[in-house]
């Protein structure tokens, strides 16, 4: 299995380059992988479909941005055409699980890149690991996170259906067990555009970040440097 995965800090990325640049390295693994596969099958001698598929890991921001994954509905979105111009923000539908969520500056969004052939074939493992990554994160920040029954991503006061609130979201795609898109880790963003939306679909919980529980801004940097660090160590990657 190839457990090296490349990494790349892509900073502030308008969000269509950043999807396209995404889709480019998604197809790109994809097909190499399905004609790996049809030469293995093809010769019997041939074995190495599990060492040579590539495996990415993105970090960027993004400016003001609305996505909105495959289960969604349009209408969660509360803003019409000319008040997202006055807020700069734009609008895209988009090919990953999930309902509505918000992009922007100050969050730090994370594109595993994986061909999960090289890690454990499980969508549900797979979704859980990233959940524990920012929760080990949060943890070193004295913030704790943790799982909401029923729901994806990263809560505060779980346990309390009235102060629940999600500080990380999450939404992936996978064909023949690459993955692409990810997550959405609330760090210094401005919260107010969450206002705009019917967050993930859900009418009832609230948002948070890191900013607004410590009561300060956060290094955002220092964040990647401790994200990365969890996430190598519970895929067991090596990052280069």
């Amino acid at each position: 299995m190839n457990k090296h995965v490349i990494f790349e800090d892509w900073g502030l990325v308008d969000y269509k380059e950043a999807w396209d640049r995404q889709e480019t390295l998604f197809a790109t693994t994809v097909k190499l992988k399905t004609e790996l596969r049809h030469r293995g099958e093809d010769d019997a001698s041939f074995t190495g479909i599990k060492t040579v598929t590539p495996n990415y890991l993105i970090f960027c921001e993004h400016p003001h941005v609305y996505t909105l994954g495959k289960s969604g509905k349009k209408e969660h979105l509360l803003l019409s055409e000319k008040q997202l111009e006055e807020k700069q923000a734009r609008f895209y539908p988009i090919n990953r699980g999930g309902d509505i969520t918000y992009h922007g500056p100050g969050q730090l969004v994370v594109y595993p890149i994986l061909d999960l052939d090289n890690f454990f074939t499980d969508i549900h493992l797979y979704l859980r690991t990233l959940e524990e990554a920012v929760i080990l994160t949060l943890a070193e920040y004295g913030i704790w996170g943790e799982r909401f029954p029923g729901y994806t991503g990263v809560w505060l006061d779980a346990d309390d259906p009235l102060k629940a609130r999600k500080i990380c979201a999450m939404g992936v795609r996978c064909s023949r067990w690459v993955t692409m898109h990810g997550l959405a880790f609330n760090i210094n963003p401005d919260l107010g555009y969450f206002k705009n939306i019917i967050p993930c679909g859900i009418e009832d919980k609230a948002v948070a970040s890191m900013q607004g529980e410590l009561g300060s801004a956060v290094n955002i940097d220092d964040v990647k440097k401790t994200l990365k660090h969890h996430i190598s160590v519970l895929f067991g990657m090596e990052t280069i």
